[in-house]
């Protein structure tokens, strides 16, 4: 179900490539129909092989695209956004930042036009359809919203939230895919020390994730109830579970995802 339009990934980073990569698997866009830049384009020469435009043109590529998706870094995000706003259409464009701290506001000050803007918390797992992406707007009614909630809800699962809720949701959503992989990388290991070759306790690990998070999405059941279909009295399940809370898992955890939303706060300043 391809669309016509075309969208520019502003920013060929990690994240600019896995949303790149997911628009193009979850067949929403062609790649022909996907402008991929950054400043050095060599790195991006099997992109251009698969038939993605490659450009280190900004302004091209926002010309030619009617959806322009941000994903620089912060500290890029003033200028890319000076550069690109002689071009950018009001009744063409709609710009969708995955820039994290920066608000609508923000952006459109840098652009200075009243542009549509929509804010996206993707994360890595956008490469593969399997994204939690949150959205937010100046306005839940706005057009340019019910856009991007189709282009991500094609590569994952969404959630429109307040804006004010942004920088909480990258640390739980952007920053917490790397939690969850550190936590399987974890079991791995004590995998390994119980016998297992590396390779096998990684994909056990892995897939175990896997189920539990599929079982709480797809019933939408409480983590602890489904705990308690695994835990018997005096069994080894309950002995794991509370010698890892002797240690400190969930505690460590929780402050692991607040520290870093007190670190997301601080990445974006517009002076």
């Amino acid at each position: 179900m391809e669309t016509k339009k075309s969208v520019a990934v502003i920013g060929g980073g990690n994240i600019g490539l896995a949303i790149a990569n997911g628009l193009e698997n979850a067949n929403l866009y062609s790649h022909e129909n996907i402008y991929i830049t950054k400043r050095r384009i060599e790195s991006l020469a099997d992109y251009k092989k698969r038939g993605f435009k490659i450009s280190a043109d900004n302004k091209q590529a926002v010309k030619d695209s009617e959806i322009i998706i941000v994903a620089v870094q912060p500290k890029q995000l003033d200028e890319v956004l000076k550069e690109i706003s002689e071009v950018i259409n009001i009744n063409k464009h709609i710009v969708i930042s995955v820039v994290s701290g920066a608000s609508v506001k923000d952006i459109k000050k840098s652009i200075g036009k009243d542009v549509p803007v929509v804010r996206a918390m993707p994360n890595t797992a956008i490469a593969i359809q399997e994204s939690m992406t949150c959205l937010a707007s100046d306005t839940k009614t706005n057009g340019a919203l019910k856009i991007a909630k189709k282009i991500f809800d094609s590569v994952g699962k969404t959630l429109i939230i307040d804006e004010d809720l942004m920088v909480p949701a990258t640390a739980l959503c952007a920053c917490g895919i790397a939690f969850f992989l550190r936590a399987i990388r974890a079991a791995s290991q004590g995998g390994i020390e119980i016998g297992f070759h590396s390779e096998d306790a990684l994909l056990m690990a892995a897939q175990t994730a896997k189920g539990a998070a599929s079982l709480l999405v797809d019933t939408k059941s409480h983590p602890e109830s489904e705990v308690d279909k695994v835990t018997t009295p005096r069994g080894c399940t309950i002995v794991g579970l509370n010698q890892m809370e002797h240690n400190g898992f969930s505690s460590a955890l929780i402050k692991g995802i607040t520290t870093s939303a007190e670190k997301a706060a601080k990445l974006y300043t517009n002076d």
